[in-house]
């Protein structure tokens, strides 16, 4: 049996009750904290900063997969590296220099992810695939949460599967927005390693329960 991971998308979270949140997915079944950053310009949105993922940091208790949606995102590698990110993601999109960004985010003693947008094109990854411990690709347009899934995922996700495969590579595949029990197990199915969730854990009545049976559903 596949284990897919399920990494809940802490900008979901009750801000109030930040911390509450934060003791909810330390114990529950979830295997990740994916903590967005963003910054207004490479997305129209804002999110948290720094003083944020650092007040996060300190009370999780999981791998902190942090994905930055940012220009300039080399300007801040080492600030996350000593904040404890375990994960950092940089957008596709944002870096004129990728591979240099991906040594600088491994040098600094993280794993190295690319995030791509909707809009781009799985193939422009090859001659990085090697470099590069995670792929988050969106699955809604990026910068606000609550949007819903774009079908064209399923396809995408499985041509970079065979990309990974043909590269003998270990890069995971992460999926990010619009995810839920309807699509789950056919994301798995099609080569889905990590399921980022927020709105469909955070919104519901029980968010350990709905994390437990995402699990469950994913693990095909």
């Amino acid at each position: 049996m596949k284990n897919t991971l399920i990494a809940p998308s802490v900008l979901s979270a009750d801000f109030a009750n930040l911390q509450r949140d934060i003791e909810m997915i330390n114990n529950s079944e979830a295997d990740w904290f994916h903590i967005d950053i963003m910054d207004g310009v490479f997305v129209p949105n804002i999110s948290f900063g720094m003083p944020v993922l650092d007040a996060i940091a300190r009370h999780a208790k999981k791998t902190l997969d942090v994905h930055l949606m940012i220009v300039e995102p080399d300007r801040y590698i080492k600030t996350f590296a000593e904040l404890g990110a375990t994960n950092l993601s940089v957008h596709f999109e944002a870096c004129t220099h990728l591979h240099r960004t991906l040594q600088a985010i491994k040098a600094e003693g993280m794993k190295a992810g690319i995030a791509i947008n909707p809009h781009t094109n799985v193939n422009l990854l090859e001659d990085v695939i090697n470099d590069t411990d995670l792929v988050c690709m969106m699955s809604v347009n990026p910068g606000f949460g609550g949007q819903s899934f774009i079908e064209n995922t399923y396809k995408k996700v499985r041509q970079l599967k065979e990309i990974i495969t043909r590269n003998g590579a270990n890069t995971l595949i992460e999926i990010d927005g619009g995810v839920s029990d309807k699509n789950a197990a056919k994301l798995a199915e099609a080569g889905a390693d990590v399921l980022v969730a927020g709105n469909f854990v955070f919104k519901s009545d029980n968010p350990t329960d709905t994390i437990a049976s995402l699990k469950k559903i994913a693990s095909v």
